[in-house]
C-alpha cells in the first residue's frame, strides 16, 4: 500500500521532544496517574493492589463492561455494545476505512482537517473529492459545494468535528444537513471527534451518531481526557452492518486494548464530570490569553476557534511556513506546526490546551521571533 508521508506527524515527530515552549501540542495539559487520581479523588494504593494482584493476560477482548459503559455515557443514544475499543482514535479511524472502504469507492471528505481522513481512503485506491475550508466561511463546510461532491456513488463522507486544525465548530443544525446528504444516497458519515466537548460555550456538542443511524463517531482518551499516553480510542455507531465489519477486522489487527489502559480509561470515565470542567476550564482561560496576544500583533491574524484545542494563525512575513517554524524552533524554542501540513500557506497551527506559562512563554517567543523578521526586512 502506497501512502503520503504524515506531514503533520513526521513534523512532530522530529521536533517535538527538543522543544523549548512546545505549544504544537493539542493535548490539554496532560496529567499523569498522580495527578489522575488527586483529581477524581480515587483511592490510589487500593487501585494499584488491585492491579498489582491481577495475571496480565489480554484482558476483555471487547473492552470492560466499565470501559464501555463510560464511554456510551460520553453520547446520548449510543449503547455499551455499539462500542469499538481501538488503539487511539488514529487507530480507530484506520480501523473504519480499512473496514468499510474498497479501491473504487467514493469518499468525500474535507480539507484542512487530521490527513488520515483523505490520505487513508486514497492510499487503499478510493476515490476521494475533497470539499476545501476556507477562512471566509470561517472554516466551515459549505452545504451547496458538498451537495454537488456527493454522488450516489458516494459511500462515505469523512468530518472533523471540532476541526484540528482551526477550532471550527459545526453546530447542530448543519450536523443534520449534512446528514441529510448522506441520507440520500445511503452514504456512511465518519465524524472524527476527539476534540468534542472542548467548546468555548456551555451546552451540549452534539455527536453524528446521536444524529444519523449511519454515523460513525471516532474519539479517545487523548485530547479530551488529558490521557494520550494511554492509547484508548474508540468507535462508535448503530449500524449493525458497520459494526460486524469493524469487529470481524478487529480480529485481524488489534485482540485486545490492554488491562491497564482499560482500568485507567474506566477509572477517568467515572469522573468524565470533573476531567470535562478542568479541562474546559484550561482551554476557555488560555484561548483568552491567545486572542488578546493576536489582537495585541500587527503581524498575526486568525479566526477565533469555536472549540478544541488548536487555531490556524497566519501571518504576512514572505517566508514558507516549513522555514517560519523551523527557524522559530531553533532561533527561540517556539515549537508550533507549520500550516502547510494541513495544505494552508503562510501561517502555522498552535495548540493553546499547554499549562498556561508554556503558552504565555511561547507567545512571548514568538513576537520576539516576528520582530526578529521585521528587522530582516522579510515583511
Amino acid at each position: 500500500m502506497n501512502i503520503r508521508p504524515f506531514a503533520v506527524e513526521e513534523w512532530m515527530n522530529e521536533y517535538e521532544d527538543g522543544a523549548r515552549y512546545n505549544i504544537a501540542e493539542t493535548c490539554v495539559d496532560s496529567v499523569s496517574l498522580d495527578k489522575l487520581f488527586a483529581l477524581t479523588g480515587e483511592d490510589r494504593a487500593a487501585f494499584l493492589a488491585d492491579f498489582g494482584a491481577r495475571r496480565l493476560t489480554y484482558g476483555a477482548i471487547l473492552g470492560s463492561p466499565e470501559l464501555r459503559e463510560g464511554i456510551a455515557g460520553l453520547y446520548r443514544t449510543i449503547q455499551p455494545g455499539e462500542i469499538v475499543p481501538t488503539h487511539g482514535a488514529a487507530g480507530a479511524n484506520h480501523h473504519v476505512f480499512c473496514s468499510l472502504i474498497s479501491a473504487g469507492d467514493r469518499v468525500v471528505s474535507i480539507m484542512p482537517t487530521y490527513q488520515q481522513l483523505y490520505s487513508i481512503p486514497e492510499s487503499i485506491g478510493a476515490e476521494v473529492a475533497i470539499l476545501h475550508l476556507t477562512r471566509e466561511n470561517g472554516f466551515l463546510p459549505d452545504m451547496d459545494e458538498l451537495r454537488a461532491l456527493v454522488t450516489p456513488e458516494t459511500k462515505l463522507i469523512c468530518v472533523n468535528n471540532p476541526n484540528n486544525p482551526t477550532g471550527a465548530l459545526m453546530p447542530e443544525e448543519m450536523l443534520k444537513e449534512i446528514v441529510e446528504i448522506a441520507r440520500g444516497v445511503g452514504a456512511y458519515v465518519l465524524c472524527d471527534e476527539v476534540y468534542r466537548h472542548l467548546t468555548q460555550t456551555d451546552g451540549w456538542c452534539a455527536s453524528i451518531v446521536d444524529l444519523y443511524e449511519r454515523g460513525i463517531s471516532v474519539s479517545s482518551m487523548s485530547k479530551v481526557f488529558s490521557l494520550a499516553g494511554l492509547r484508548m480510542g474508540w468507535i462508535a455507531t448503530h449500524d449493525r452492518a458497520a459494526l460486524r465489519a469493524f469487529l470481524s477486522h478487529r480480529d485481524y489487527n488489534l485482540i485486545s486494548c490492554g488491562m491497564f489502559d482499560d482500568a485507567v480509561a474506566s477509572l477517568a470515565l467515572r469522573h468524565a464530570g470533573k476531567m470535562l470542567a478542568r479541562n474546559r476550564q484550561i482551554v476557555r482561560e488560555n484561548l483568552t490569553i491567545l486572542d488578546e496576544w493576536v489582537r495585541s500583533q500587527p503581524r498575526f491574524d486568525y479566526v477565533k476557534p469555536q472549540a478544541g484545542t488548536t487555531a490556524l494563525v497566519y501571518y504576512d512575513f514572505e517566508l514558507p511556513s516549513y522555514e517560519f517554524c523551523r527557524r522559530a524552533y531553533e532561533e527561540t524554542g517556539v515549537f508550533v506546526t507549520p500550516g502547510d501540513c494541513f495544505g494552508q500557506p503562510r501561517c502555522f497551527r498552535i495548540g493553546y490546551a499547554s499549562d498556561t506559562q508554556t503558552l504565555r512563554d511561547g507567545l512571548a517567543a514568538l513576537a520576539a521571533f516576528a520582530q526578529k523578521l521585521e528587522k530582516e526586512g522579510k515583511g
